[in-house]
């Protein structure tokens, strides 16, 4: 959150000062920002928070609420996405706690795209479709509720508008065919009367400033995790309130499902085609199936959109399958689903979980078009043909391309990737190459960004930061300026990242240690693993590999969800498509800073699939890679250690955050993460 103030008091700010084009209040908030964030507000944040912020303020001092309290820019846990204002006060009937979210729109003109009511051009001029403005203040409230525990004591606590206070009516009827709810309904110029009484109706004369404590006070639930949503495959009322450009692309998949076989009984609850669209898809004329590409960074949610897909389409008896590149990630989905089992269904739930997840691999013998649906997560590890050394020979084809398989075997197929997440060579899923490939077989293709970030506290400051730092980005590594949303710190040795990781999962966090491929992986000695990862006097031994078993210690697949995992060193082929509350790196000595930049060491990586044949380049590219997957897993903070001396000093040079032994209340002193580069909301008490 970027500002608290009382209605009187942004009135007062909202004042033009003679020869200033910007508010008192504007200045206050670009000034906040760039103390945030370490980077100057965007121009598009400083036009709306001058034109748009002054109308809401001035409705309620016209409606005599200059007590209740007006938040601005408020953070959603756990993710980048904001609400523009909160309006906090006491109802005038129960004196209880209520709150009004208010999106802000600045729009005059809106037309909705034919394909998706949600789908709605604003006039940006970008040729981009955004959500509808109603849909996303419902899904901000959604997920208001969801992670927070005081306004679930209270269904009717928090309510939600769009507010488009320059448009008519008349200019955006489009939007208004959109279904409102208590969680979000549509105002615009036209309707300040309207908007008058949900104020006066919703809010007392009275002070807001303790609800607006509460709910800055409120502890946040903790983030549902990959994990969390495949267990809630079959809950009603389940699954991820999807947001922005995550909910656009669910919406438009599923109203192309919804048209491209309207009789098929499926049906999302949003949207049901008229005659017209279902004689429109029936005419005949050229079939050309369209291919979604869904591409994002680390935390964008491209797992979250995957699975609440699956669920929602498991739910309608709709036929669909999840596909990856990835063993751990499709075991472990195979292992919830077999967990579900009722007495006497352990056959049939294995049965349908080999059915249900699948690897990309094992498409090359089905039919064309014999699948609904194909939901390909993590894409960016597709490899250039499915032949392997076990393909018997009358099906081996190494001309033809792995995802050209996918694509023929389902009437629509979905991609999700990271073009900086493939980590071996042959693995070839980026998003131009998928796009091409599927233009030259005949597809329609769209390509949707997934913007935001479910991870690193949601900051997406750390994420560029992470791309700079393993050139990746446009330049070169830059001190961590810390934002207030993720922990960032550097261990001095191994042993004191492992007992702060460790303290983090005594706590009842979920966290991890993992380094890059530098150490010889062994096979078990007998029932106990080897301690292959050493350095100095400390030693421990990776997870186990996966075709073995040791007692004691989680398969190999399940490393980065079973809890044992924490005894363990994870590398990247475990750690993929997974997120842990704290995120514990080695940097290994095949990633060093030389020259002003940080360069891979081929010499140095112990990984298998880097043999003689592999071009330097596709190694760089394979090593940068598994970093910027590593370093990316952390939902509360991240803890780095780089075996090189150069590189450790490189690492203290550009992160300020460090680890120190604490002692609170009495108790035995411990390693904590303390001081002013962590964020307020985690502090001593999350650890």
């Amino acid at each position: 959150m970027l500002l608290q103030l009382s209605a009187a008091e942004i009135g007062r700010l909202t004042v033009a000062r003679d020869g200033s084009a910007r508010l008192p209040l504007t200045e206050r908030l670009m000034a906040a920002h760039e103390v945030a964030t370490g980077r100057p507000a965007p121009r598009g944040e400083v036009v709306s928070w001058n034109n748009s912020i002054p109308v809401v303020a001035q409705t309620l001092l016209e409606c005599g609420l200059d007590e209740v309290e007006v938040q601005v820019e408020v953070g959603l846990p756990h993710t980048n996405c904001a609400v523009d204002l909160v309006l906090c006060g006491k109802h005038p009937a129960t004196g209880t706690d209520t709150y009004l979210a208010v999106e802000l729109k600045q729009v005059r003109h809106a037309t909705v795209d034919p394909r998706c009511p949600v789908a709605v051009d604003l006039g940006f001029g970008d040729g981009k479709n955004k959500l509808h403005p109603v849909r996303q203040i419902q899904r901000y409230c959604e997920y208001m509720v969801r992670y927070l525990p005081h306004l679930r004591e209270d269904e009717d606590r928090l309510r939600g508008v769009a507010f488009l206070h320059n448009a008519r009516d008349a200019d955006v009827e489009a939007l208004f065919d959109l279904p409102e709810s208590n969680h979000g309904f549509l105002y615009t110029l036209d309707d300040l009367d309207r908007f008058r009484r949900l104020l006066t109706a919703r809010f007392a004369r009275a002070s807001g400033r303790r609800a607006a404590l509460a709910l800055v006070q409120d502890r946040s639930d903790p983030l549902l995790k990959v994990t969390d949503v495949a267990r809630q495959r079959s809950t009603t009322g389940g699954g991820l309130a999807l947001l922005d450009e995550q909910c656009l692309a669910f919406d438009l998949i599923a109203r192309h499902l919804e048209k491209t076989a309207p009789h098929t009984g499926y049906d999302v609850g949003l949207f049901q085609p008229d005659e017209a669209e279902i004689q429109a898809v029936a005419a005949p004329g050229p079939d050309r199936k369209r291919v979604y590409i869904l591409r994002g960074g680390p935390g964008s949610g491209k797992s979250a959109v995957a699975l609440e897909l699956l669920r929602e389409l498991g739910g309608q008896g709709r036929e669909a399958v999840l596909a990856s590149g990835s063993h751990a990630y499709t075991e472990t989905l195979r292992e919830i689903h077999r967990g579900t089992a009722r007495p006497g269904q352990k056959r049939d739930k294995d049965q349908s979980a080999q059915k249900l997840y699948r690897y990309f691999n094992s498409f090359t013998e089905v039919p064309a078009d014999s699948i609904d649906v194909l939901i390909c997560d993590e894409a960016h590890r597709l490899r250039r043909s499915s032949t392997h050394r076990w393909t018997a020979k009358e099906f081996r084809d190494d001309s033809r391309p792995q995802a050209v398989e996918l694509i023929n075997a389902a009437k629509v197929p979905i991609f999700l990737l990271d073009d900086h997440q493939s980590i071996r060579p042959d693995e070839v899923g980026a998003a131009a190459y998928l796009k091409n490939l599927a233009q030259e077989h005949g597809c329609l293709v769209e390509v949707i960004d997934l913007e935001g970030t479910f991870r690193a506290g949601g900051s997406k400051q750390y994420q560029g930061w992470v791309q700079q730092l393993l050139g990746l980005g446009t330049s070169d590594p830059v001190p961590w300026r810390p934002d207030g949303r993720m922990t960032l710190t550097v261990a001095d040795s191994p042993e004191q990242l492992e007992q702060f990781i460790r303290a983090r999962h005594l706590e009842g966090a979920t966290a991890r240690i993992t380094a890059g491929f530098c150490w010889p992986w062994s096979a078990p000695d007998g029932e106990r693993l080897v301690d292959d990862v050493q350095i100095g006097c400390w030693h421990r031994p990776w997870n186990v590999k996966p075709e073995h078993s040791v007692p004691d210690a989680p398969r190999s697949d399940l490393w980065s969800t079973d809890r044992r995992g924490v005894g363990q060193i994870g590398c990247v082929y475990t750690a993929q498509t997974f997120e842990y509350d704290w995120n514990g790196v080695i940097i290994g000595p095949d990633l060093l800073f030389r020259d002003g930049t940080f360069q891979v060491n081929r010499e140095a990586s112990r990984d298998p699939a880097f043999t003689s044949k592999i071009e330097d380049e596709a190694v760089r590219r394979c090593v940068l890679n598994a970093y910027h997957v590593l370093l990316t897993r952390g939902v509360v903070g991240t803890v780095l250690y780089a075996v090189d001396p150069d590189t450790h000093n490189e690492l203290r040079r550009l992160i300020a955050g460090t680890i120190g032994m604490q002692q609170r209340d009495g108790a035995a002193p411990q390693l904590t993460a303390e001081g002013a580069h962590v964020p307020p909301d985690y502090r001593w008490h999350h650890g």
